[in-house]
């Protein structure tokens, strides 16, 4: 299968840094989420100064750079789906971002995991195709190699649960089948989601460091579907404190790594 045709080559016939300059002040943690809802709201919270832009055919899609409790991030939001998810990432590589926390909404294939609850993958099964082109073949990638500790201790102290487990990786989240989820259920998937397998893949493949994490929506785990906060707008307040943890682990990074 093409799939298996993996090339370890470093280089490609366009590169990152063909197109994107490289700026030597860049933010040395990024974090990102998905919801453009809930991006404009922690954005509002911030005295944000523009840094960039990453160009594509959609849109160009602006780069912030923040500060939180006295430490700068760097700040944007990422599209939904792998392959535009991992090549805007691609040039933020180029532009200097060496460590990136992603989190965002995900499907849940367990019921008992309540609306908006953490969850911190600990493997991706990749059922797509971009981190094929970064990775060998294999059914599946172990994710969020680092700072899974300092995370739990994040969540301790803002007085979060959460749950660890095995999400599902998918490019065509209309033909998540009654059999597909119980085939994935059954390889140990708790979650469904579309970026997190490629997104680990791209970053290990350039030598950067990826966390991620998310926060619980629709439930797939019922005779019929439930779209609970899926919707951007929905339970916002609690999404953006939800956010927030992502810049209180990258504190704790900061500090682990003496930034």
């Amino acid at each position: 299968m093409l799939l298996e045709e993996f090339d370890p080559s470093r280089k490609a016939i366009i590169d990152p840094d063909m197109l994107v300059a490289k700026q030597n002040d860049f933010p040395e943690i990024t974090v990102s989420c998905f919801s453009k809802h809930l991006f404009q709201s922690v954005l509002s919270l911030f005295d944000a100064t523009q840094i960039g832009a990453i160009h594509s055919a959609v849109d160009l899609n602006p780069i912030y750079r923040v500060v939180y409790k006295g430490r700068p991030f760097a700040l944007f939001q990422s599209y939904v789906g792998e392959p535009l998810c991992v090549a805007e990432y691609e040039d933020l590589i180029a532009m200097g971002s060496k460590r990136l926390i992603l989190l965002g909404n995900c499907g849940v294939l367990d019921k008992s995991i309540e609306d908006c609850g953490i969850i911190i993958p600990t493997g991706a099964i990749r059922d797509e195709g971009t981190s094929y082109h970064y990775a060998p073949p294999g059914d599946t990638i172990t994710v969020n190699k680092k700072y899974r500790k300092e995370f739990k201790e994040v969540l301790a102290e803002c007085g979060y649960s959460y749950i660890e487990g095995i999400t599902w990786t998918t490019d065509a989240p209309y033909r998540e089948t009654g059999s597909k989820v119980n085939r994935r259920k059954a390889q140990g998937a708790i979650c469904v989601e579309m970026e997190c397998a490629g997104m680990q893949a791209v970053c290990d493949f350039r030598g950067t460091e990826f966390f991620q994490f998310f926060y619980a929506g629709d439930n797939l785990d019922h005779s019929f579907w439930e779209p609970r906060s899926i919707a951007g707008e929905s339970r916002l307040d609690e999404k953006t404190k939800i956010m927030l943890l992502a810049f209180e682990l990258g504190l704790k990074i900061a500090d682990v790594n003496g930034l």
